[in-house]
């Protein structure tokens, strides 16, 4: 995927996660995300022209179209107040290519980074899923998870390669470790989720009695 895309990526995933977390108004978040989208498709575009036929040429493109198309799809979907079923069954295709790109970047390119990142990536649009179309009640998780990944897996990384030292042993080392710190981070945080979810059941269920 663009490094440039992975930046702007970034900073709507930050702002999607303040969104979800309450702290930002959802209209103005949704306007960036439709700005963002469009980026995201026009640049793609140009460079699938450019890249020809070479297969892996136009597998990182199609990287940058299932990012654009989220995030246009976000935005229209929280500017118009549509239901987010459609959203969310999306969602859950892109999930599954994502499974794809992760399960490649193993056999294919041996890279345990991108590997991870893809994976992760994977598990937030599988939140968007449960969320938008088995409708969870996990909007704070979510946020949570979007705000550490929108640091770790688009911004921060981004940075790295504008600064010349993605590719370096230290920092894929360091950058590995910090992705599997974060996956722990998530589980942790489910497991504290789905406790706080039981103990509030058997709270209601006295009360009840």
């Amino acid at each position: 995927m663009s490094f440039v895309g992975l930046f702007l990526s970034g900073a709507v995933l930050f702002l999607n996660s303040l969104m979800l977390l309450g702290k930002a108004e959802a209209k103005s978040v949704g306007i960036f995300n439709i700005f963002i989208g469009i980026i995201q498709i026009i640049i793609p575009s140009y460079l699938m022209v450019a890249a020809g036929e070479n297969n892996w040429d136009l597998y990182n493109v199609a990287a940058i179209f299932l990012f654009g198309l989220t995030y246009l799809y976000v935005g229209v979907t929280v500017l118009k107040g549509l239901d987010g079923s459609g959203l969310g069954w999306f969602s859950l295709w892109v999930a599954i290519i994502a499974v794809v790109y992760m399960i490649t970047s193993i056999v294919h390119f041996h890279d345990i980074v991108n590997a991870l990142t893809w994976g992760m990536w994977a598990f937030l649009w599988f939140l968007f899923f449960l969320s938008n179309t088995l409708k969870k009640k996990i909007d704070a998780y979510i946020g949570l998870v979007a705000f550490v990944q929108s640091w770790v897996t688009l911004t921060i990384p981004a940075l790295f390669y504008f600064l010349g030292v993605s590719n370096t042993p230290m920092v894929s080392k360091v950058w590995a470790f910090v992705l599997m710190l974060s996956i722990v981070y998530f589980v942790v945080s489910l497991f504290k989720l789905k406790f706080s979810f039981k103990k509030e059941n058997s709270s209601q269920e006295i009360q009840a009695i």
